[in-house]
């Protein structure tokens, strides 16, 4: 396996990154086990998290994922092992609406019991990559990036990322920290993949330019991308089939988004590519988001150990000039189908 580099940092990571939003709602902890147990025998060392976790997030169950993790942690060697978490300025700034109306609180405050949280509920004393989960429109960027940089200097943090960012966030923030002498942000991680290409409009070239890696989630769209949702069916025990019968606003939303009459359209047309070069659609999915040169490892979700083998058919794959090209032309006919 060819590992690969974070933006400028020291860390060097498989391509392919075991995600862990569904510990401790969609996968039990049992089977949230194997599944870290899989990766880990397949040779995966990164791992990402965060503190609001599981998904779908309440304030009841955010921080149980990172507990479940720890408990797995535990079992191997600390050296072996690359773990990312996320901050979204405590869980009870992520939850409770009197602290911000908005999904994030950046403040000196709550980034430094947000990192205590973490580091007690994995029973770690560092984190390799401490990553912000979505923009915060409120506190300034000087404040966010120092307080990020006093972490690293107490050696609690090893480096710091950004997460959901736009092109102007992510070049400001590293302005502010290269200005100031912090630490910047060594990598992103926002939606991308065959579905959603949009991170090639700016900030494809910000990763380039700055060396900051990506690391793409929901690479197979959810899962709309391994073809499951054709028909407009709504599976039982799927991720968008349980956002789909949910009162929830924001998340009926999310399923109409991923789930829609051009995304069904443009998976059909993939599937019919991955089936001409022998290839499931999920591993198709998973080796186009690994192909490009900004990207340092695709994150992968499962809930359970068993649907974990197709993404990782990717590792061993390169795809042919002529199938990034058929990809492409199915991309044309529809353009950001994921609106």
């Amino acid at each position: 396996m060819e590992f690969r580099y974070v933006g400028n940092s020291g860390l060097r990571v498989s391509p392919i990154c075991m995600g862990t939003m569904s510990f401790g709602t969609w996968s039990d902890r049992d089977e949230s086990v194997k599944i870290c147990e899989a990766a880990y025998e397949r040779g995966i060392n990164f791992f990402d998290t965060a503190e609001a976790y599981p998904v779908p997030p309440t304030a009841e169950l955010a921080g149980l994922t990172e507990k479940i993790f720890g408990g797995w942690i535990k079992t191997k060697p600390r050296d072996s092992l690359i773990i990312a978490t996320k901050v979204a300025g405590a869980s009870s700034g992520w939850f409770v609406p009197p602290i911000r109306s908005g999904l994030t609180a950046l403040d000196r405050h709550h980034i430094e019991a947000a990192v205590e949280g973490s580091l007690q509920r994995m029973g770690i004393d560092y984190i390799d990559l401490y990553q912000v989960h979505w923009p915060d429109t409120v506190v300034p960027i000087e404040e966010t990036m120092e307080a990020l940089d006093r972490l690293v200097q107490a050696g609690k943090v090893r480096y710091v990322g950004t997460s959901n960012e736009n092109a102007y966030g992510l070049t400001k923030s590293n302005a502010v920290a290269d200005y100031e002498g912090l630490a910047r942000f060594q990598s992103i991680q926002n939606n991308f993949s065959l579905l959603n290409r949009r991170f090639f409009d700016e900030l494809a070239n910000v990763c380039r330019l700055e060396n900051v890696s990506l690391l793409p989630y929901s690479p197979i769209g959810g899962g709309v991308l391994s073809g499951k949702y054709q028909g407009g069916q709504m599976p039982e025990n799927s991720r968008f089939g349980d956002y789909a019968s949910e009162t929830n606003p924001r998340q009926k939303a999310m399923a109409e988004r991923f789930v829609n009459e051009k995304t069904l359209a443009s998976t059909e047309k993939y599937m019919a590519i991955a089936k001409s070069a022998e290839l499931s659609p999920v591993t198709l999915a998973t080796a186009w988001s690994m192909h490009w040169d900004f990207v340092a490892s695709t994150i992968i979700g499962a809930r359970s150990a068993d649907q974990l083998d197709e993404a990782f058919a990717a590792l061993d794959l390169s795809l042919s000039e002529e199938i990034l090209k058929e990809c492409d032309e199915v991309h044309q006919q529809y353009l950001y189908p994921m609106g």
